[in-house]
């Protein structure tokens, strides 16, 4: 089998999506569309890809660093420049190039897979996926010959009233034998500073070299990212599919029109999700959760059993069987061990919290290590900042934190540790101690009464 090699072209500012940001690094499932492209090169096993940078080249390199090769576009020149740049970057013994486009995210890797083994490098000196639109405006139009071979690709700014009612178009993605593509790349015509891969088509077949298409008929998985609006469609389309995997991998999704799931989550069997839930990033949930309804979960991992109802949860982790809200913030950090209770209107920040410990209502608890069988009362605060340092605080197994405690770190509580409702504390406790820190109650009889009696005074 001929020795393959992917360049993906992402070197292009993107000025219709009206943005700072390059194209390439607009995301997509939670992801940048570049990853999209790289993932699926991939999971069709290929080595790793070499991709042309150019505008904001080091914002590129840094979300794949690791996976990818890059060739550097310095001018925006053109598509037939960028793939000139990335032959001369690629090892000597390569003889075909698989061309992708970093606007181009919802390409399968089965896509790459079927074009790897209808491409015959023995007869064609190219083959290039298209597709049906019904609407191609925007899209170069492929021209066929006789045969059915690819005679040339016709830019749509270059098109007749004819050429522009064809609607198979070209996406882009080609298969392209490497000696055939450097002589048909070396005189390109100008398009206004621009040159153009398309146009190596007809010189390829000029030269009596032979262009085989390969249509694909999911058109929505090769369709090109330009706009904001192209953006929104593609992300409505890998949703779609997105959920389609987790039914197929049995979880149960209450709502499919108000959930939403990036592209790398992981959710196990039997877990419900429930409306108006946002799953983002590299989540992983366990088996038998229930999850929502309007839960937000970013980057965290969430065992078996798990139930988080109407609270964000970020960066955390949580152990089997513990819960989680109504209206409860994880922020990044924390950990809960199994069996622990989070009720509404708890914020936990960088918290280990241990084995059936409970924090009911209305607390912050930040920077702490917290022990096993832990009641917390309401109105609890853990003051771990002093206005330039964060400091920790460290609760014994068993301890009893009153309602209305102030904790002020760094402090340590000790195992089985009675804080009174209402203190304030400075200082350590030790364990199995009572810690009271309040002001002494003082009752006067008929102040009350007396006061009332003064207001009526004439």
């Amino acid at each position: 089998m001929a020795t393959t090699a992917a360049i993906i072209l992402a070197a292009g500012r993107g000025t219709r999506m009206r943005s700072g940001r390059a194209k390439a690094l607009h995301e997509l499932g939670g992801l940048p569309l570049v990853a999209h492209v790289v993932r699926a090169v991939e999971d069709a096993h290929l080595s790793m890809p070499w991709v042309v940078v150019g505008y904001q080249a080091q914002r590129v390199e840094e979300v794949l660093e690791g996976r990818a090769y890059f060739v550097s576009q310095p001018e925006l020149s053109g598509t037939g420049d960028a793939v000139r740049r990335a032959l001369a970057a690629i090892p000597d013994d390569v003889q075909q190039v698989l061309v992708l486009y970093a606007d181009c995210p919802l390409v399968p890797p089965a896509l790459i897979t079927q074009l790897l083994e209808q491409h015959d490098p023995h007869r064609d000196a190219a083959t290039l996926v298209t597709t049906i639109m019904e609407n191609p405006r925007g899209y170069g139009r492929v021209l066929r010959g006789d045969d059915g071979t690819v005679q040339a690709i016709r830019e749509e700014r270059d098109a007749d009233a004819l050429v522009q009612q064809i609607q198979e178009i070209n996406t882009g993605i080609g298969l392209w034998q490497v000696d055939e593509l450097a002589v048909a790349l070396r005189d390109l015509p100008d398009h206004d500073g621009e040159q153009y891969l398309t146009d190596a088509v007809a010189k390829i077949v000029a030269r009596g070299g032979r262009v085989r298409a390969m249509l694909w008929e999911q058109a929505h998985q090769v369709m090109g990212v330009n706009t904001r609006r192209e953006l929104a469609l593609a992300e409505a389309r890998l949703r779609e599919d997105t959920l389609a995997r987790l039914f197929e991998e049995g979880v149960t999704i209450v709502d499919p029109e108000t959930t939403y799931v990036d592209a790398e989550v992981e959710v196990g069997q039997d877990t419900v999700i429930y409306p108006m839930t946002f799953l983002r990033g590299r989540t992983k949930i366990g088996r038998e959760c229930h999850i929502g309804p309007m839960a937000t979960i970013v980057n965290s991992r969430l065992m078996d059993g798990v139930v988080v109802e109407q609270s964000v949860v970020e960066q955390s982790v949580i152990a089997s069987h513990a819960r989680v809200g109504p209206y409860s913030h994880l922020r990044p950090g924390t950990y809960l061990d199994r069996d622990v209770k989070i009720g509404n209107f708890v914020e936990l920040k960088n918290t280990r919290v241990g084995i059936g410990s409970k924090a009911g209502h209305h607390s912050y608890l930040g920077d702490a290590t917290i022990g096993g069988r832990v009641n917390i009362g309401a109105g609890t605060v853990i003051v771990n900042f002093d206005g330039t340092t964060k400091h920790q605080t460290f609760i014994g197994d068993e301890a009893f934190i009153g309602c209305n405690s102030n904790l002020v770190a760094p402090i340590e509580i000790g195992p089985g540790a009675y804080v009174a409702a209402g203190s304030t504390l400075t200082q350590n406790v030790p364990g199995d101690a009572l810690a009271i820190a309040r002001g002494r109650q003082e009752n006067k009889p008929g102040w009350a009464k007396a006061r009332r009696s003064r207001r009526h005074e004439p």
